[in-house]
């Protein structure tokens, strides 16, 4: 397998695991979207490689490993990942403050799709600990984006 698969492979594979990772109850709403976010940095860094098909397989990975229901994830992270490399060439450009607003938005709507799905199928949806893990996402994207572009630069991954 070339490196620049394997590193692609292991960031998600690390971010499934931190998306299942135990947390204290009171610490549980505000856990990142891992797997966004590694799915926004792939998206914008090499989207030849990483977009729509990818954001479908982890997402439904992910419904798998969480318990989400079936395609909740798979749809909303195919979303993120088309808008993600539709913006890519401007994004890739801009300083990481306006990269993060960019970002906001797109953990934003990854958001409304899933809790729009969980309100179709019945699930109560109101309060603000569906909208919480966009803050922590925020917050961690400049440490994210920076650790996954000194691991896909070392292994030449763009």
């Amino acid at each position: 397998m070339r490196p620049a698969i394997f590193i692609i492979i292991l960031s998600f594979f690390v971010a499934l695991m931190l998306a299942i990772m135990p947390l204290p109850d009171m610490l549980r709403t505000w856990r990142p979207d891992w797997v966004v976010l590694v799915l926004i940095y792939w998206c914008f860094a090499v989207p030849e490689r990483v977009s729509v098909g990818t954001g479908w397989m982890v997402g439904l990975l992910n419904d798998v490993i969480t318990g989400n229901i079936l395609g909740q994830s798979a749809l909303g992270l195919a979303l993120v990942a088309y808008i993600s490399t539709r913006l890519h060439q401007r994004t890739r450009v801009q300083p990481i403050l306006q990269q993060t607003l960019t970002v906001m938005i797109l953990l934003a709507l990854y958001r409304v799709v899933t809790v729009w799905i969980m309100g179709i199928s019945g699930q109560d949806t109101s309060g603000w600990q569906y909208w919480q893990p966009v803050i922590p996402g925020v917050l961690l994207w400049p440490l994210v984006y920076g650790l996954l572009h000194r691991f896909g630069h070392a292994g030449r991954v763009s």
